[in-house]
């Protein structure tokens, strides 16, 4: 099958800035050590023609405590991945990268809390932390830009260009003065274009590494038009397969309905089925609040069983509250 993206060397740098008042060019990096059952994420999105960066650090500990930090700091221009404290450089083109970040971050013993981040900010302690990592592509990507600029609708409001990766994670974390080596497995992606968190009704992102030579992604989106995007794919060592339907069943626990425990049918263009359950180890609730609407997006450090292997990843979960 041909691929309908197209994607270059070129595209694991920046890109221009093509004048949407929300143009949004971001990189994303999860990762998580299988042995520690320590891991996290850290993100920079470039919002240049709003003069600022949206910087994300999240990190799960083994005990179910996450720190967690996030920052609007002001930028001039759309020419790196460098911003509160997060630092993102390619090394080699989906082969190589580098990843850092030194800053603090709020130690939540109690994650939930932060449905109120004004609140649990105030009431919980920052504490250093740092990580250094050495990422490594584990799959060729997926993904680009629509080949002639076709981007559909959804892809004009939430990103026109995607793509996404599996990778290997090595190096440190410090957190609160204590020292981890790291060694890990996760995902990344890339994107650019314009940028709504609340052009979707809702949507599904489920990631998750089995070991080096296996894993997914897959998306559901419901769309506010009444519409649905499935998609994703399977990477079995270097090669991927796409997925042509994404099943998910859920349980919702507590007051704040958040995910709990999951079952997910993924089907390949080859039509093979894999079943595949998870578990959520720890959740953050986040939001995202513009122009009178408030989107909540819930991250959750998830154990995933497949085909008698178990590995993890994150399952993310984004609905529009209001």
């Amino acid at each position: 099958m041909v691929s309908p993206f197209q994607l270059d060397d070129a595209d694991e740098y920046m890109h221009d800035n093509t004048g949407e008042s929300n143009f949004n060019e971001s990189m994303y990096f999860n990762f998580f050590d299988p042995t520690q059952k320590l891991g996290g994420f850290l993100r920079i999105g470039n919002r240049v023609n709003e003069r600022y960066a949206e910087t994300t650090v999240c990190l799960y500990e083994p005990d179910g405590s996450v720190l967690f930090n996030f920052k609007r700091p002001e930028i001039e221009d759309n020419s790196r991945f460098e911003a509160g404290g997060i630092r993102f450089e390619v090394v080699e083109p989906f082969e190589r990268l580098h990843i850092g970040y030194a800053g603090k971050a709020c130690r939540l013993l109690e994650p939930l809390t932060m449905a109120d981040p004004r609140k649990a900010f105030a009431e919980n302690p920052f504490v250093p932390v740092s990580v250094d990592f050495e990422i490594r592509g584990l799959a060729r990507p997926f993904g680009g830009e629509r080949k002639g600029g076709d981007a559909n609708a959804h892809e004009m409001a939430f990103a026109k260009g995607h793509y996404e990766q599996h990778l290997s994670a090595t190096g440190s974390i410090s957190i609160d003065g204590k020292a981890f080596g790291f060694s890990g497995y996760g995902l990344r992606d890339h994107s650019w274009g314009p940028r709504s968190w609340q052009a979707p009704l809702y949507y599904r992102w489920l990631t998750a590494n089995l070991g080096p030579d296996f894993g997914f992604a897959a998306t559901f989106i419901a769309t506010r038009d009444g519409g649905e995007i499935q998609g994703g794919y399977l990477h079995r060592g270097r090669e991927i397969e796409l997925l042509r339907h994404v099943e998910i069943e859920t349980e919702f626990v507590g007051e704040q309905q958040v995910h709990d425990r999951i079952r997910v049918q993924l089907v390949t263009r080859s039509d093979e089925k894999i079943e595949v359950t998870g578990r959520v180890l720890s959740l953050i609730p986040l939001r995202n609040r513009r122009e009178g609407h408030t989107t909540r997006i819930c991250e959750g450090m998830t154990e995933w069983t497949c085909e008698g292997q178990t590995g993890y990843g994150l399952s993310e979960y984004l609905d529009q509250l209001d």
